[in-house]
């Protein structure tokens, strides 16, 4: 569902509360960026013919998969698309899930998102690969730099307003779990560290091992993958779907990303719980949000039915160019 009308992409949509994001968020952008790199290269010569241990290990995949299903379940689905409902106690939960991953506070994430579906590889996208870079391959490597790192510091958080994000600046449980979000990123990094300093015994450089490992390594490996969508999802795969953008679907990221790389598909049902709509496509955040249903946790869950997304095809072959706008589910 998209949240903003298409119509009024034609409009000249620029950032509504400022031209550059704030320099505090760029300073924790670049050390999300840069630090578990650094971090990981300068702890190889300390861990250099020491294997891995079984709680590093453990732990990478807790939080991996904690914090990772925050991003697509809570962040996307959930706060951008409204594409189910749950209780007050799941909507907290869901926003400290998607908080510890790193990538911004709730309204943030959520105002940069809904931006880009209503201005999708069009100018004002915060970070489409084709607007603005030019022809050939040099402008291909530009694009999807920017998509994948370069918007971070340039046009990530100009949407801060009302526009975007009027539904989230007036739920005071959102507001209050951004206010917090130094205390997210603390316990993202933070847990890992106490864990292994509990599980050893009392061991610093085991607190320090997992950490680097469960922490800062697994932060840069899953904030890579979600940003690959944004380039390598808008320029390589699958158009089952004529969209007026160039979303694809790309397969081998759909199980690390949990069902977001069936990108074309969101791009056409933009509103749907279910990005994964034929059987083969694996979406293992609809896999949980359909048990969460069964259970009674979410209810209102939106998903196109066969016809609709038959309906969806035979539009967007008819109409002029092969594209047509986005459906809501």
């Amino acid at each position: 569902m998209s949240t903003v009308d298409p119509a009024r992409s034609r409009q000249p949509l620029v950032a509504t509360v400022r031209d550059k994001p704030l320099t505090s968020a760029r300073i924790i952008t670049l050390i999300a960026i840069v630090v578990p790199p650094l971090a990981l290269l300068s702890v190889t010569g300390l861990l250099w013919g020491v294997a891995v241990g079984p709680i590093d290990l453990i732990m990478f995949a807790v939080m991996y998969v904690f914090c990772g299903l925050g991003i697509t379940i809570g962040f996307h689905r959930l706060f951008s698309h409204r594409a189910f409902k749950t209780t007050r106690f799941m909507t907290a939960f869901w926003a400290i899930a998607g908080s510890m991953a790193c990538q911004g506070p709730v309204t943030q994430w959520v105002t940069d998102h809904r931006k880009h579906h209503a201005l999708s590889d069009k100018e004002g996208d915060p970070h489409s690969p084709h607007h603005g870079f030019g022809p050939g391959w040099k402008g291909v490597v530009k694009g999807l730099w920017h998509a994948q790192v370069g918007w971070l510091l340039t046009t990530k958080g100009l949407e801060r307003g009302e526009r975007y994000g009027k539904d989230l600046y007036a739920d005071p449980l959102i507001r209050r779990i951004d206010r917090l979000y130094l205390l997210w990123l603390g316990l993202s990094l933070g847990i890992p560290a106490l864990v292994g300093f509990a599980w050893s015994g009392g061991s610093v450089w085991m607190a320090f091992q997992c950490f680097i490992w469960a922490g800062l390594l697994r932060v840069f490996v899953f904030d890579h993958l979600t940003w690959s969508v944004n380039s390598i999802c808008h320029m390589y795969g699958r158009r089952d779907y004529a969209t007026d953008d160039e979303s694809r679907n790309f397969w081998p990221l759909a199980i690390p990303v949990f069902g977001e790389a069936w990108h074309n598909n969101h791009h056409a049902f933009p509103g749907s719980a279910r990005h994964g709509l034929h059987w083969k496509q694996i979406d293992l955040s609809w896999a949980l949000i359909y048990g969460m249903e069964k259970v009674g946790l979410v209810w209102d869950v939106k998903v196109p039915t066969e016809e609709r997304q038959e309906l969806r095809k035979a539009k967007g072959e008819a109409a002029p160019g092969g594209a047509a706008p986005a459906d809501p589910a």
